[in-house]
């Protein structure tokens, strides 16, 4: 069959698609990864052939335009910490009319869907695998008739609160159930012909990559896929000082892709987090850019500071990770289980950050929170309390136990069957 796979340009997010998309491939499958002009690189650089399609999105302008108005209703924790049952339906619909004008419709751009329907209209894609926030991909699907479906690399709370939105509105009269992101979904839909369904929000199904424990249950058609680290397309090279066991006890630290190439604001201050660690007995590792280390006025005789090195080969080697809460970090910690202290502040790193903390295998750290001393303390314990790395290889036994991409392309191939639609024909 033809597998499209569609990811905005972003690397931490077409990061997820690329260890489902080899393992469509290798299974005999033809494969295209579809994305703006700025994830061309990161697709090829991958292995994987690459569909540009539309003008690149301009995200970092609108947060350089919008600010901290663009955060301000996903930094109350009662909404990040998943407990949506507390906020009234105004909140939840503002909140969705933020996402949907700020970024929804800024990552999906009308030229990226326009250059995509197109693309898929003479392609003929049996399935369009789609990131979760990548609604081109749907609309593609809709419009052509192909069978589609959400990768997941991010437990699902944006559906789950636009889920909880859908349900409390349905309480209400018909002219009162406002809803920004279908609003938009719809008119864009009817530009290429094809009319709004909910499954254009949620996929036919989704493909998720979370594991057991950390995976959100919505009573969606899922599919359960093991997470494979894939680090991005930078240098996957073993260096000398990674070919031989650590004298003291390594830590990991790591602020992520996106705040290095993005407007994304870091709440993380380095220089605290640095002067937490100077005094302890451990080799550190901090994966830090060239402008990042500008930032900071002082690096600990105990740290080696390295512009990039892949965590899949760090990891093993390490007995702790301090990290700022994203996606691809989480989910390669615990396929390596290493115990983790999450410094995440907003959206979904809180959520992962505190079922981290309730499953035993790290701690939480609000990074408002954040001080020399109580970031050295969680530290200490997580490394010398040995619960914790009970606790993270009992999680990575958890990533284990979920069948690996390539033990899930037949059931792909069933669901790909059975939603298709009879319009793909070639």
């Amino acid at each position: 069959m033809r597998v499209l796979l569609t990811a905005f340009a972003q690397d931490a997010h077409l990061n997820a698609v690329v260890p489902p998309a080899w393992a469509l491939r290798t299974a005999g499958h033809e494969v295209r990864v579809a994305g703006q002009p700025a994830a061309v690189d990161g697709i090829t650089r991958a292995g994987l052939t690459a569909v540009p399609v539309g003008e690149n999105h301009r995200m970092d302008d609108v947060i350089r335009t919008v600010g901290p108005g663009m955060l301000m209703h996903h930094l109350d924790r009662d909404y990040l910490e998943n407990r949506p049952e507390r906020l009234s339906v105004d909140y939840l619909r503002a909140s969705n009319a933020m996402l949907t004008a700020t970024f929804y419709s800024q990552i999906n751009n009308d030229s990226m869907i326009d250059e995509l329907v197109e693309y898929a209209r003479f392609w003929k894609p049996d399935l369009v695998l789609w990131e979760p926030f990548t609604f081109a991909g749907a609309v593609a699907a809709k419009a052509t008739g192909a069978a589609h479906a959400r990768l997941l690399g991010f437990p699902d709370l944006f559906a789950n609160t636009h889920l909880t939105l859908r349900r409390r509105q349905s309480e209400l009269p018909e002219e009162l159930r406002d809803d920004p992101l279908e609003e938009w979904l719809a008119y864009t839909l009817d530009r290429h012909g094809a009319a709004f369904d909910p499954e254009v929000v949620t996929g036919q199904w989704s493909v998720d990559q979370m594991p057991p424990g950390v995976r959100m249950e919505l009573g969606l058609p899922t599919v359960p896929m093991r997470y494979v680290p894939y680090n991005g397309p930078g240098p996957a090279v073993v260096p000398d000082w990674l070919r031989r066991p650590p004298r003291r006890r390594r830590v990991c630290l790591t602020l992520g892709l996106t705040i290095r190439d993005t407007e994304f604001p870091n709440a993380v201050d380095v220089d605290d987090v640095f002067a937490s660690l100077a005094d302890l007995d451990v080799e550190v590792v901090a994966t830090l850019s060239e402008k990042e280390l500008a930032q900071v006025s002082r690096v600990p005789d105990n740290t080696r500071v390295v512009d990039h090195v892949a965590l899949l080969a760090l990891l093993p080697s390490c007995s702790a990770i301090v990290h700022h809460g994203g996606a691809g970090t989480f989910a390669t910690a615990t396929a390596y289980g290493v115990p983790q202290v999450a410094l995440g502040w907003m959206w979904d790193a809180i959520y992962r950050a505190q079922r981290i903390e309730e499953l035993g295998a790290g701690l939480h750290l609000h990074s408002e929170g954040l001080s020399v001393e109580v970031l050295r303390d969680k530290l200490v314990r997580v490394l010398d309390e040995p619960g914790f790395r009970a606790g993270a290889q009992r999680l990575r036994r958890a990533v284990l136990s979920t069948p690996a991409p390539n033990e899930v392309v037949p059931a792909i191939e069933k669901l790909t069957a059975r939603h298709r639609s009879g319009t793909v024909t070639r």
